[in-house]
């Protein structure tokens, strides 16, 4: 009897090892046998703070797992539960627990882009936010000055303050968190270029210098012009010369301009109409670019205060009302700078 107590003590004693060594042989056994993607490739997204379990629910969603219990397993024992990265994630063909483990925990993901383009209003930019399917949209229904004050912005007006780029994020990413980001680029950009800027300036901030840049931007055809266009505007700002620049007014038309700018357009006094007065309008008209923002401050050496297009792309500088009348009658029959 003592014989067969023993006995049973000990297969009692080695069951919980045997138990345990099973459970690690099968985990090891599932973490490197390959999981075949529902269809190749695959593509699942990982929502913001997913826990392991729900992360595991959306695989097995997306036709990845069928077992996820599994994997919320392998994931604990591994000491990962808590290292979900979201995010949109693609998988191209057969993939082992493991290695899809590690491709979540190490935020292994493709990333969704969005560009803001140089020129863009701020209601085009927006536009383009709320259109694009992989953002999520917080700023719906929001008034421009509410988002005014949820990004802390000083002035009034959204207009130019936002870095043209191109973005990269996680699927499901908020649109305010995408603003916020070139928002601070631009303000960065802008306090850099400022520290840059040349001597003598007619800026009194560097907000000013935002509006000018702003304004070279759209004004601009050819790269090569920016500065030259650039020294036309901040010399005529020097001698208290109006601007006469047609995009600014275009711009204070609003949305009931179409496409035809008419003389009557540029008699009628707004904020924007540089042609009834002198100075910078009161915000930028677009979002400029790097070279347009350095432009503005770093303008080139040049005495000439009129540019007309000559139809291709490049512009006609002179430095006498008559020169430039000669090269608007040359170029074209209604050319106004």
């Amino acid at each position: 009897m003592r014989k067969a107590t023993r006995h049973w003590l000990w297969l009692l004693a080695l069951l919980p090892v045997a138990c345990i060594l099973g459970v690690a042989g099968g985990l090891t056994y599932y973490a490197f046998t390959p999981l075949e993607p529902a269809q190749r490739p695959l593509q699942f997204s990982l929502k913001a703070g997913s826990s392991l379990k729900s992360a595991a629910r959306q695989m097995a969603g997306a036709g990845l797992l069928e077992k996820p219990a599994r994997f919320v397993l392998l994931a604990r024992l591994l000491g990962e539960a808590t290292n979900i990265k979201a995010g949109n994630y693609e998988i191209e063909g057969p993939i082992t627990p493991l290695r899809l483990l590690r491709k979540i925990t190490e935020g292994d993901y493709t990333q969704d882009v969005i560009t803001l383009v140089e020129g863009w209003t701020f209601q085009q930019m927006r536009k383009a936010l709320d259109e694009h399917s992989a953002i999520r949209h917080d700023t719906g229904g929001l008034s421009d000055t509410e988002i005014v004050l949820r990004l802390e912005i000083s002035d009034a007006s959204l207009e130019g303050w936002f870095f043209p780029d191109t973005y990269h994020f996680s699927r499901g990413s908020s649109d305010m968190a995408i603003l916020r980001r070139a928002h601070r680029l631009m303000r960065a950009t802008l306090a850099d270029q400022w520290e840059r800027r040349a001597a003598g300036l007619p800026f009194a901030t560097p907000y000013e210098g935002l509006i000018l840049a702003s304004i070279i931007e759209k004004e601009t055809g050819q790269a090569a012009e920016r500065r030259l266009i650039a020294a036309v505007f901040v010399n005529r700002l020097r001698m208290g010369m109006k601007l006469q620049t047609d995009p600014s007014v275009i711009y204070g038309l609003g949305q009931s301009f179409d496409g035809n700018l008419r003389k009557r357009d540029l008699l009628a006094d707004t904020p924007y109409n540089t042609y009834t007065r002198t100075g910078l309008p009161p915000t930028p008209i677009a979002l400029p670019g790097l070279a347009s923002l350095n432009a503005a401050l770093n303008p080139a050496e040049s005495d000439a205060l009129y540019f007309v297009s000559r139809g291709d792309g490049t512009s006609h500088f002179s430095r006498t009302l008559s020169e430039h009348d000669r090269a608007v009658t040359k170029y074209q029959k209604s050319g106004r700078r």
